[in-house]
C-alpha cells in the first residue's frame, strides 16, 4: 500500500514503528526509487538529510503487508505529536 505522510516530528518513535513493521517499509525517492527503510544504512543516509529541519515534512512510503501500513496510518493520525 501506497501513502505520504507528512510532519513527522518524532522520528524516534516512527523508526521504533517501522523496525515493528512485520513486512518491508519502503521510502520513495521523487526520482520514483524505492529505499528499504528497514535498512539502518537508509535510515541514516535518506532521513538525515529529510531531518534537517527538525522534522520530516513530506515523506512517501510504501509497505508489503496491510497490518504495517494501518499501524503508520493511526501513527499520523493518533501518534505524531
Amino acid at each position: 500500500m501506497k501513502m505520504k505522510m507528512y510532519n513527522i516530528k518524532d522520528l524516534d518513535k516512527f523508526m521504533n514503528l517501522v523496525d515493528e513493521c512485520k513486512g518491508e517499509v519502503y521510502v520513495i525517492s521523487s526520482e520514483g526509487d524505492k529505499l528499504n527503510l528497514k535498512s539502518k544504512l537508509t535510515q541514516f543516509v535518506a532521513l538525515s538529510s529529510l531531518f534537517s529541519s527538525g522534522y520530516i515534512e513530506k515523506l512517501e512510503l510504501e509497505t508489503t503487508d496491510d497490518e504495517d501500513a494501518a499501524k503508520l496510518l493511526n501513527f499520523m493520525i493518533e501518534g505524531n505529536q
